[in-house]
């Protein structure tokens, strides 16, 4: 198949929607498919254009067998409701040449948008009836649910309204739509989507990086860390992780003198956390590391911390989860009974009520005070990456989906 893909993020960027849209990409080019991507310019988490790509001109390039084409846009440094508003609508502006050229050129089979951006997916919509591909519309977050449960905007009045409305045409305007879990599937069935169009695409765990280590990590030396115990969050740090929770552990924590707590990434709620944190000598601060370094990162971790705003349930899994479960450690997040999050860690982790900093660091406590279950859990970890987050697996049924839509012969290949 001819596959073109419209999609915000994509790699460098190392945290979040880019690494599953250039895994996507890159996954059915090994598979045999030719892909080509219509991709922002790298800017997150940072919320800033990475040196050596450009603020206003496009750029075409072929990175592991993928065709892409980056387009300017507009990234706010301070990424606030309107502004964000802004940053969308400008990619979907400057995607729209390049998008509908490649259509009318190269004759794609089938058009993938990833949303976020949303406001981008009619663009995707369009190249497909221009060329007579078929429409598949992949969701990653929902945007609306998201601000609203994160407090961005509120969950009120004509602008949300409005927001509502489109987001409702453009969900009904494409042949698929698929998203990361079974509750956000039922989300998509709540929104009007009909059943027979829903498919479950799920983010997947590098299995061929990520595995669980039986040393110490090399992190442990070069951070200085000489406790025990290290309770680490790595990925974004930005507003709907409401990481303040870890903070308030890590103070609540304090007198353990065998924990340390680890914070690894960047994003726009950074330099607030460190205010929060100032005085805590049991935790730490640092960027975020190069792939090659993650599965080192991931075993610096007795145990994953996977803080999330009540308001994200349903809205947003968080993607990290699926790496933090393959190195084999066991997870403590805060999520509430039958969400996703919850069901997902259950008997490899525990589940603590969203921003209720007590329950949060007593689980934390709960898991170093019992060799055991710490044990059991990290056992367990690795076997559910394994059984739910095969990437072999998930594309395998992806390209299934892929082949039926289109109606083309399918030719498996591996991952």
């Amino acid at each position: 198949m001819k596959v073109l893909i419209l999609g915000l993020n994509y790699a460098p960027e190392r945290v979040g929607i880019a690494v599953y849209t250039a895994g996507m990409a890159e996954i059915l080019t090994e598979r045999g498919h030719q892909v080509e991507v219509v991709a922002g310019q790298p800017y997150y988490p940072e919320w800033r254009v990475r040196p050596g790509y450009s603020r206003f001109w496009y750029s075409a390039t072929v990175e592991n067998g993928v065709r892409i084409t980056r387009c300017p846009h507009y990234v706010p440094s301070r990424p606030g409701a309107a502004r964000r508003i802004l940053h969308y609508l400008s990619f979907a502006l400057t995607s729209l040449f390049p998008t509908l050229w490649a259509a009318l050129t190269r004759r794609p089979d089938i058009v993938v948008a990833v949303a976020p951006a949303l406001a981008a997916a009619p663009v995707a919509r369009i190249a497909a009836r221009l060329c007579g591909a078929k429409a598949w519309l992949h969701i990653q977050d929902f945007e609306i649910d998201a601000a609203i449960g994160t407090g961005l905007v509120s969950g009120s009045g004509s602008l949300v309204r409005l927001a509502r409305a489109v987001e409702r045409g453009i969900l009904g305007s494409f042949d698929t739509v698929s998203t990361i879990s079974p509750q956000m599937c039922r989300k998509l069935h709540h929104k009007g989507v009909a059943a027979d169009r829903i498919f479950e695409f799920r983010n997947w765990a590098d299995l061929g990086n990520i595995a669980p280590l039986r040393r110490p990590s090399a992190f442990r030396q070069r951070w200085g860390i000489t406790t025990p115990y290290v309770a680490l969050y790595s990925g974004n740090i930005a507003n709907k992780q409401g990481l303040e929770i870890i903070v308030q552990a890590a103070r609540r924590l304090a007198h353990r003198t065998d924990l340390t707590f680890v914070i690894c990434g960047d994003g726009t709620s950074r330099a607030n956390l460190e205010t929060q944190a100032a005085g805590l000598t049991n935790l730490q601060f640092h960027g975020l590391e190069p792939h090659s370094e993650l599965n080192e990162l991931l075993a610096l971790a007795t145990v994953h911390l996977l803080p999330q705003l009540a308001g994200a349930a349903g809205a947003v899994l968080p993607s990290k989860l699926t790496n933090m479960l393959a190195s084999g450690r066991p997870v403590i997040a805060t999520a509430a009974p039958g969400s996703d999050l919850a069901i997902e860690i259950d008997g490899c982790g525990i589940a603590t009520p969203p921003q209720d900093a007590e329950q949060f660091a007593a689980a934390i406590e709960q898991l170093l005070n019992d060799a055991d279950l710490r044990h059991e859990f990290s056992q367990a970890a690795y076997a559910r990456a394994l059984e739910r987050w095969s990437p072999a697996s998930i594309f395998a049924n992806f390209d299934r989906a892929l082949h039926a839509l289109t109606g083309l012969a399918t030719e498996f290949r591996s991952a």
